[in-house]
């Protein structure tokens, strides 16, 4: 596949917008992946990151090792990523903090469209297919109604099986990597690993990511090449179950203490902004949503136009 760094700039804009859907729990980098396009390329060049790779990089060097691991496209996404996460995790966090309605309703819109669509890649529904859609919203669903662990203190091994099972949900269209992190009690130990400079709990947390990424994505390429249509099928499912997590407006029905002795919001109720306790900023909401639902509609007539 012959590029131009201008096809690389794009490259790198769309692991931008991965990261920053990283970094909201609820929003998955893998869903932004899905909708721009590069999915299937991703999988691929991850799977070929393998011992037949070590092979290649020993006879041929590393020229040829590059070009098999699709090196200019994954350093481009990373780079995105990279740049995104460490650039806008803050800004993010902030909105997040002081205007969270409209930010989720943004993304909701988003997420709504990217359901659309991943349903229209569905070449044939079926009796099983409808099964599927189900199986995978009512499990996506499920997952965002758990309440998430709190852990002040996690051990190696446990933050290690963190590591790899966040990133297989990272890649996952519908479950967001850093929402199973909250879930497993492991975010604010990750959280706090970065903060301190633990490179120890880093680079554990790192290994375990590495691990479940090349295994997992072996598992996506095998279903996509065998399977396709119905693995699309549960991906549309997954991101239907997955909007309760992202619904703008909640009630909250439990709160827990965090490290700074603050109250913070612990399970909370999807409700409707007609009985939200406060300002539902409901055209400022719409407005966004639309926002978001547009931008998908854009992205998939640039993608039609490309082809």
């Amino acid at each position: 596949m012959s590029r131009t760094v201008k096809d690389y700039m794009v490259i790198m804009l769309k692991g931008i917008a991965m990261g920053a859907a990283d970094v909201v729990p609820g929003v998955s980098g893998g869903t932004i992946a899905f909708i721009s396009g590069i999915y299937e390329e991703l999988l691929g060049s991850i799977s070929n990151i393998n011992l037949k790779l070590l092979k290649t990089l020993k006879r041929e060097g590393i020229k040829a090792a590059w070009k098999q691991a699709n090196g200019n496209f994954l350093a481009s996404l990373l780079v995105g990523i990279f740049v995104s996460i460490v650039s806008l995790a803050k800004i993010i966090s902030w909105l997040l903090t002081n205007h969270p309605i409209l930010v989720w309703s943004f993304f909701f819109g988003l997420v709504l469209a990217s359901v659309i669509y991943i349903a229209k890649q569905v070449t044939q529904w079926n009796v099983l297919s409808g099964f599927l859609l189900v199986i995978g919203a009512i499990l996506a669903y499920y997952i965002t109604t758990l309440n998430p662990l709190v852990s002040e203190h996690s051990s190696m091994p446990f933050m290690f099986l963190a590591g790899a099972i966040a990133i297989c949900a990272m890649i996952l269209p519908g479950i967001s990597g850093s929402f199973i992190l909250v879930l497993l009690g492991a975010y604010k130990p990750v959280l706090a690993a970065v903060n301190n400079r633990d490179l120890t709990t880093i680079a554990v947390v790192g290994v375990g990511a590495i691990v479940g990424l090349l295994s997992f994505s072996r598992v996506l390429k095998y279903l996509f090449a065998n399977y396709k249509n119905y693995t699309l099928v549960v991906l549309t499912g997954f991101i239907i179950g997955s909007l309760n997590k992202i619904w703008p407006w909640k009630k909250v029905l439990t709160y827990r203490t965090n490290s700074h002795g603050e109250q913070v919001p612990f399970n909370e109720l999807s409700i409707s902004p007609l009985s939200y306790d406060g300002n539902p900023q409901l055209m400022y909401s719409v407005v966004l949503a639309f926002i978001g639902f547009g931008l998908i509609l854009m992205l998939e007539k640039l993608a039609v136009k490309k082809q």
